[in-house]
């Protein structure tokens, strides 16, 4: 395992699914972790978990809110915006108000977040900013348009920011897994199952057949590849959109 130590990592969306297997990844490496999110309660179950896993409130969306997330962690080397929400309907049929919605948590969250991070690095020589997108901001999917439209632009952000930062020793990449085998997920078997009257194993079928290897990622698969973007070897790596996703993109 890659080793973290005397490194202070930052996850939003710590409180549950991946941010916490991002959490307990790191920890596990030697990081100082703090998960951050909105639900107290959540975020103190992680942290239970690990004497170098720490909870922190935030609501991404707000700028004050993560800013003064920030004066509480301190610096953070590592920084992955991971704090996403999804929802589903029809083009025609998608209200203003969740587009918005949409984009606020997974596009303008990821903004500040990245944005605060690189600001308050402590070493230019040495940082990873990382965002969770999805194969949604790689290719489209039918009735999710402003969930697809909002991790489209957390990758053009992060194209950009790479560019601007490429001679320093800061690299930024998205991590862009397919469906995960996480809690988010099952809301979206639940959308399925209510929508078409399939049962649960008929309407997780459907997703699996969305990857070429027929089966949804493993959290710990992401959490292997930012460790990874962490590690020697990885100076190289910035600007990218690394789809994890069973050859699915």
């Amino acid at each position: 395992m890659q080793s973290m130590e005397g490194k202070s990592v930052l996850v939003t969306g710590g409180g549950t699914g991946l941010g916490a297997d991002l959490a307990r990844g790191f920890a596990a490496a030697g990081a100082r972790v703090w998960v951050a999110g909105r639900t107290a309660a959540r975020l103190e179950s992680v942290a239970a978990e690990h004497a170098e896993i720490h909870a922190v409130e935030v609501d991404v969306t707000d700028e004050t809110s993560v800013e003064a997330m920030f004066d509480f962690t301190g610096p953070c080397e590592v920084v992955i915006a991971n704090a996403g929400a999804s929802a589903s309907a029809p083009f025609a049929r998608t209200e203003l108000d969740a587009w918005r919605s949409m984009v606020d948590v997974n596009l303008t969250g990821a903004f500040l977040t990245l944005r605060e991070g690189a600001r308050r690095l402590k070493d230019p020589d040495w940082g990873r900013l990382i965002a969770v997108a999805s194969t949604a901001g790689l290719k489209g999917y039918p009735y999710v348009s402003a969930y697809a439209a909002a991790k489209h632009g957390v990758i053009g952000m992060v194209k950009s920011a790479a560019l601007e930062m490429a001679r320093s020793g800061v690299t930024v990449n998205a991590l862009c897994p397919g469906f995960l085998d996480t809690e988010m997920t099952e809301r979206s078997i639940e959308n399925i199952m209510e929508k078409t009257g399939m049962d649960a194993a008929a309407a997780r079928a459907q997703l699996e057949k969305m990857s070429p290897q027929r089966r949804l990622i493993r959290p710990e698969e992401v959490t292997a590849a930012a460790l990874w973007l962490c590690g020697p070897g990885s100076e190289g790596v910035t600007g990218q959109a690394i789809a994890i996703a069973g050859g699915e993109v």
